[in-house]
């Protein structure tokens, strides 16, 4: 699922939304299972990136917006209050990157064990 969404943002699928907003980091990704439906038929629950949301902070309303993304702690939230879309981007990027490394190496560690 990380390296999907890599591959969306990297071929510039969120550059592509033809929406009249800014697009929503990972809710406007395939990867959300409400993707293309404003109805939101489906609980966050469902989704595959609550594993990386803080336990506390599982019950908001959207929250893959909470994921922190860097050692300085910032979010998807809070860089949409700070940070241009490309400073966005770069940092879901540098985050996809790192946690697929690091799931690879736990893979890595399991079938050597």
């Amino acid at each position: 699922m990380l390296l999907f969404e890599l591959k969306f943002l990297e071929e510039g699928g969120y550059v592509r939304s033809s929406s009249w907003r800014a697009p929503y980091i990972f809710e406007d990704s395939p990867i959300c299972p409400n993707f293309a439906d404003s109805a939101r038929p489906h609980p966050c629950s469902e989704c595959l990136l609550l594993e990386f949301v803080p336990e506390n902070l599982r019950d908001q309303n959207v929250p893959c917006r909470s994921i922190p993304l860097n050692e300085k702690g910032q979010t998807v939230d809070s860089l949409y209050h700070t940070a241009t879309q490309q400073e966005i981007e770069d940092a879901l990027r540098e985050w996809l990157q790192r946690e697929i490394r690091r799931i690879k190496g736990e893979l890595r560690q399991a079938t050597d064990s």
